[in-house]
Protein backbone atom coordinates (compact mmCIF):
# COMPACT_ATOMS: atom_id res chain seq x y z
CA UNK A 1 0.00 0.00 0.00
CA UNK A 2 1.23 3.27 -0.73
CA UNK A 3 0.84 6.58 1.24
CA UNK A 4 0.64 9.94 -0.24
CA UNK A 5 2.79 12.28 1.74
CA UNK A 6 2.21 16.50 1.36
CA UNK A 7 -1.09 15.84 -0.74
CA UNK A 8 -4.41 15.95 -0.09
CA UNK A 9 -7.65 15.24 -2.01
CA UNK A 10 -9.90 16.98 0.64
CA UNK A 11 -10.36 20.79 1.94
CA UNK A 12 -8.08 22.12 4.40
CA UNK A 13 -10.06 23.74 7.19
CA UNK A 14 -8.39 27.09 6.32
CA UNK A 15 -9.81 26.95 3.07
CA UNK A 16 -13.75 25.78 4.94
CA UNK A 17 -13.29 28.88 7.10
CA UNK A 18 -12.71 31.51 4.10
CA UNK A 19 -15.80 29.82 2.47
CA UNK A 20 -17.90 30.11 5.29
CA UNK A 21 -16.43 33.32 5.55
CA UNK A 22 -17.47 35.13 2.07
CA UNK A 23 -20.89 33.11 2.36
CA UNK A 24 -21.83 34.49 5.54
CA UNK A 25 -20.67 38.47 4.12
CA UNK A 26 -22.83 37.84 1.69
CA UNK A 27 -25.45 36.55 3.24
CA UNK A 28 -25.38 39.50 6.06
CA UNK A 29 -25.53 42.13 2.42
CA UNK A 30 -28.62 41.03 1.20
CA UNK A 31 -30.50 40.88 4.71
CA UNK A 32 -29.44 44.23 4.30
CA UNK A 33 -30.60 44.96 0.99
CA UNK A 34 -34.27 43.66 1.60
CA UNK A 35 -34.48 45.36 4.89
CA UNK A 36 -33.69 48.45 2.74
CA UNK A 37 -36.53 47.22 0.41
CA UNK A 38 -39.18 47.20 3.19
CA UNK A 39 -38.09 51.05 4.21
CA UNK A 40 -38.28 51.88 0.22
CA UNK A 41 -41.39 50.26 -0.20
CA UNK A 42 -43.12 51.91 3.12
CA UNK A 43 -41.60 55.05 1.46
CA UNK A 44 -43.62 54.63 -2.03
CA UNK A 45 -46.67 53.52 -0.36
CA UNK A 46 -47.18 56.56 1.85
CA UNK A 47 -46.04 58.69 -1.56
CA UNK A 48 -49.06 57.00 -3.54
CA UNK A 49 -51.40 57.29 -0.86
CA UNK A 50 -50.74 60.72 -0.36
CA UNK A 51 -51.17 61.62 -4.04
CA UNK A 52 -54.37 60.02 -4.58
CA UNK A 53 -55.90 61.66 -1.35
CA UNK A 54 -54.81 65.16 -2.91
CA UNK A 55 -55.93 64.44 -6.23
CA UNK A 56 -59.16 63.44 -4.21
CA UNK A 57 -58.98 67.22 -2.57
CA UNK A 58 -58.38 68.55 -5.72
CA UNK A 59 -61.42 67.42 -7.92
CA UNK A 60 -63.54 67.83 -4.61
CA UNK A 61 -62.20 71.96 -4.93
CA UNK A 62 -62.36 72.01 -8.38
CA UNK A 63 -66.04 70.91 -8.55
CA UNK A 64 -67.45 73.43 -5.67
CA UNK A 65 -65.23 76.37 -7.11
CA UNK A 66 -69.26 77.72 -7.63
CA UNK A 67 -68.76 78.84 -4.14
CA UNK A 68 -66.89 82.08 -3.72
CA UNK A 69 -63.97 81.41 -2.07
CA UNK A 70 -61.64 83.98 -0.71
CA UNK A 71 -57.95 84.33 -2.13
CA UNK A 72 -55.72 83.68 0.49
CA UNK A 73 -58.24 81.71 2.61
CA UNK A 74 -56.33 78.31 3.79
CA UNK A 75 -58.23 75.18 4.99
CA UNK A 76 -56.62 72.76 6.69
CA UNK A 77 -57.30 69.10 8.35
CA UNK A 78 -56.54 65.57 9.02
CA UNK A 79 -57.82 62.98 6.83
CA UNK A 80 -60.23 60.07 8.64
CA UNK A 81 -59.80 56.59 8.95
CA UNK A 82 -58.15 54.71 8.21
CA UNK A 83 -55.75 57.60 6.62
CA UNK A 84 -55.49 59.80 9.84
CA UNK A 85 -51.71 59.94 9.60
CA UNK A 86 -52.05 62.23 6.85
CA UNK A 87 -53.03 65.54 6.90
CA UNK A 88 -54.33 68.40 4.33
CA UNK A 89 -53.88 71.77 3.31
CA UNK A 90 -55.37 74.31 0.35
CA UNK A 91 -55.11 77.79 -0.14
CA UNK A 92 -56.21 80.04 -3.00
CA UNK A 93 -53.88 82.61 -4.83
CA UNK A 94 -54.90 85.08 -7.77
CA UNK A 95 -53.73 84.58 -10.92
CA UNK A 96 -52.40 87.87 -13.34
CA UNK A 97 -55.88 86.49 -15.33
CA UNK A 98 -59.17 88.10 -12.96
CA UNK A 99 -61.42 85.08 -13.58
CA UNK A 100 -58.64 82.48 -12.71
CA UNK A 101 -57.78 81.15 -9.42
CA UNK A 102 -54.63 78.86 -8.57
CA UNK A 103 -55.75 76.28 -6.04
CA UNK A 104 -52.48 74.81 -3.78
CA UNK A 105 -53.75 70.78 -2.57
CA UNK A 106 -50.50 70.11 0.19
CA UNK A 107 -51.00 66.62 1.75
CA UNK A 108 -48.59 65.69 4.59
CA UNK A 109 -47.84 62.67 6.46
CA UNK A 110 -44.98 61.61 8.81
CA UNK A 111 -42.29 63.97 10.67
CA UNK A 112 -41.89 67.60 9.86
CA UNK A 113 -38.53 67.55 9.69
CA UNK A 114 -38.29 64.53 7.03
CA UNK A 115 -40.70 67.67 5.22
CA UNK A 116 -42.73 64.57 3.13
CA UNK A 117 -45.53 66.09 1.28
CA UNK A 118 -47.49 65.90 -1.88
CA UNK A 119 -48.75 69.44 -3.96
CA UNK A 120 -50.89 69.61 -6.22
CA UNK A 121 -51.49 72.76 -8.41
CA UNK A 122 -54.39 73.62 -10.43
CA UNK A 123 -56.04 76.98 -12.23
CA UNK A 124 -59.98 77.20 -12.46
CA UNK A 125 -62.54 79.74 -13.16
CA UNK A 126 -62.51 81.68 -10.53
CA UNK A 127 -66.85 81.43 -8.75
CA UNK A 128 -69.16 84.49 -7.69
CA UNK A 129 -67.59 86.59 -9.76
Amino acid sequence: MRYRIGRSDGFSLLEVMIALAIVAIALITLLGLSNRTVLVQDRIQNLTRATLLAQQLMSEQEIQVADAVAVGETREGVFDDPFSDFSWRIYFEDTMIPQVQQIHVQVSWGRAQLNEQVELISFVAAGGR
